[in-house]
């Protein structure tokens, strides 16, 4: 009888993991923790900087921060393969999985926690709701390539979860922002919100990126082949996204320093949720996919596509719906500060967990290099 094969990953190319990461991606809670500082120097420095923002707005969003915003979110849908989306019926385990984690079980997970772990800090609460909404589209590819999952099927879901967002986030963020909390008598009294200003934000600070990233592409690809595109190109383009996102964390601390150095310990209650949220999300889809007899490539991609959030587009919608100097755009902003160290750990877990899985995967060599 041949033996089953069961993959232990070498020490070695556990200590790869950070060293496949670019050094933008590495060091990404520190640029995130220095634009903080730049920004609370910056309100300190100079005063009427709310005014000057304010003076051109695109959609009610200063025009600074709609074109770092916007900058932000266009290499992120740049990178996403929309001609993906003809596969996703033929593994419809994988999709009904994916859309149960990821547009059900993930939303009232946050919700859940928000509201167990902020009852008294309604901006904070709503914020992350607000990010429990925002299904991953961007870092859920690295992680998953870092873990060694199944890099079509995350492709897959990521432009899933890229097309569902414009579809369904402005009804499920009024579900869950007004008609839930009505339905189970919570306290909603300090905030009114409306579906259509959640879909204005959402078609203006997704659905403009998500068009110029299906056309460049397509028109990419078509010019010089996908290879060029996602070797060549993207590489290129990608750094843009964590510029965008920078300069819109140095705006919002700058308008937002006093709230924050007056504060501090609620701006670390905001972690929390999140910590247990990708905790639990992770741990809990690893569980189930292991339960319905997914293969780990296939858990994997799943598995982080369910607990990585689309930070970009969370802070769009609480700066397009709240304001740029709202609690809920600062909770926003917190997200990928606690994201990124928790998912890399997670990705050692991953690693770590393959051993549960049988059948002939190959262990990776020492130096990261991708069978």
């Amino acid at each position: 009888m041949r033996e089953t094969r069961r993959d232990v990953p070498s020490a070695g190319a556990d200590d790869a993991v950070l060293g496949r990461l670019s050094t933008l991606d590495r060091f990404l809670p520190i640029w995130i923790g220095v634009a903080m500082v730049v920004g609370l120097l910056l309100g300190r420095g100079f005063t009427g900087l709310d005014d000057a923002l304010a003076a051109v707005e695109v959609g009610s969003v200063s025009l600074p921060i709609a074109i770092g915003l916007l900058v932000m979110m266009y290499p992120v849908l740049a990178k996403v393969r929309y001609d993906e989306l003809g596969h996703v019926t033929g593994d419809r385990p994988l999709l009904a999985t994916s859309i149960l984690l990821n547009w059900v079980l993930g939303p009232a997970l946050m919700f859940a926690l928000a509201w167990l772990l902020l009852p008294d800090l309604p901006e904070y609460r709503t914020g992350l709701i607000i990010v429990g909404l925002a299904r991953c589209i961007a870092m859920v590819l690295i992680w998953n390539d870092l873990a060694r999952g199944d890099r079509e099927a995350a492709a897959i879901l990521v432009a899933l979860n890229a097309v569902f967002q414009i579809v369904a986030f402005a009804v499920l963020g009024y579900f869950y922002l007004e008609v839930l909390p009505g339905w189970l008598g919570l306290d909603q009294a300090t905030l009114e919100v409306s579906m259509f200003d959640i879909a204005k934000s959402v078609l203006i600070f997704l659905g403009i990126p998500l068009v110029a990233g299906y056309l460049t592409r397509t028109l990419g690809e078509r010019a010089k082949g996908r290879e060029w595109y996602e070797s060549t190109f993207l590489p290129r383009l990608g750094p843009t996204a964590l510029y965008g996102l920078l300069f819109t964390i140095v705006l919002l601390f700058a308008l937002q320093g006093d709230t924050i150095t007056n504060q501090p310990v609620d701006v670390a209650r905001i972690a929390l949720p999140l910590l247990a949220y990708f905790f639990l999300m992770w741990g809990g889809s690893m569980l189930l996919t292991q339960a319905l007899g997914f293969d780990y490539q296939r858990a994997t991609a799943v598995s982080f596509t369910a607990a990585g959030n689309n930070f970009e587009l969370a802070i769009a919608v609480a700066i397009g719906v709240f304001g740029v100097a709202s609690g809920q755009a600062l909770a926003g902003v917190v997200g990928p500060l606690i994201e990124v160290p928790v998912l890399v750990g997670l990705v050692y877990v991953s690693l770590w967990a393959r051993r549960f899985y049988p059948g002939a995967v190959p262990t990776p060599s020492p130096t990261g290099a991708r069978p």
